[in-house]
């Protein structure tokens, strides 16, 4: 076990907490009701899928919800953790707790590059950290410094067969996807006044949860990668806020419905992985 993540989990119990009370806490679920395919979202729902599954935890106005889901004969669970990095990175660190031996990050990003189109597919090869969770995944003092525009990589063994069928099944659907370098950060409405600071960084995306989850994937010992939807590219004054036509909301919706099951699918019938490879 890693030595932070023995230090992290020793604290909580020092105050008198079980290991089920942690998962439960973050997931509000036993963590033998955790499978070992997992997908993770901030705010999508099964249904943005055509997925439909049992609910194990949470109710119409949770904001935290789990479901079991059968996906071509195979269980998966999918848990709805709420946006930004805090909530994401407590529920990857109590999946360190359970069988849980892959998962699967789904959920939005804006671009930072005009060559990237609202809708198209993106593949994070790290994320650079703007987000203060970071700081407290530590056995130490907490320390921004030691994080702040640090990068933090997916698992590399899973990311490698994330990208080799998501290439399969972008070029059999003529899908567009992009290889991220992604900025993370906790804020909507404060970024813009930011935008070249974090280009000069190198990255040609932006969100708000994998610099956590990445580190607190590689922390527990659990296998994690991401696949994002291109919901909004600042450089063509197509924001979150305004400038995106129905056209490339519409294409949005039928990639994220059609071709991301496939490729999630795709991952998860994939050959165990037999090494756990961190960058």
């Amino acid at each position: 076990m890693n030595d932070t993540y023995a230090a992290l989990l020793k604290a909580i119990k020092q105050y008198g907490s079980t290991e089920d009370d942690i998962v439960s806490s973050c997931m509000r679920l036993k963590k033998d009701q955790v499978s070992e395919h997992v997908v993770i979202a901030p705010w999508w729902e099964p249904d943005i899928f055509g997925w439909s599954g049992e609910l194990l935890s949470g109710n119409e106005r949770a904001s935290i919800k789990v479901w079991r889901i059968s996906l071509d004969g195979r269980d998966i669970t999918y848990v709805k953790s709420g946006i930004g990095a805090p909530v994401l990175m407590d529920v990857v660190l109590a999946l360190g707790l359970t069988r849980c031996k892959r998962m699967i990050f789904v959920g939005s990003v804006g671009a930072l590059d005009e060559k990237i189109g609202i809708g198209d597919i993106m593949i994070p090869e790290y994320s650079i950290c703007g987000t203060g969770a970071n700081a407290f995944l530590s056995q130490g003092p907490v320390d921004p410094s030691s994080c702040f525009f640090q990068k933090y990589h997916p698992n590399s063994v899973l990311n490698e067969i994330l990208l080799s069928k998501t290439h399969t099944i972008c070029d059999q659907h003529a899908v567009q996807y992009h290889i991220g370098r992604t900025f993370s950060i906790d804020t909507v409405f404060a970024q813009f006044a930011h935008i070249d600071e974090m280009l000069s960084s190198g990255v040609n995306c932006i969100e708000m949860e994998t610099a956590a989850a990445f580190q607190a994937a590689e922390i527990a010992g659990k296998s994690l990668c991401a696949l994002f939807s291109v919901s909004d590219n600042t450089l063509t004054n197509k924001s979150l806020i305004s400038g995106r036509s129905e056209a490339e909301m519409n294409y949005r919706r039928l990639v994220r419905h059609d071709v991301f099951p496939l490729i999630i699918s795709e991952v998860f019938a994939d050959g165990e992985i037999t090494r756990t490879v961190v960058k």
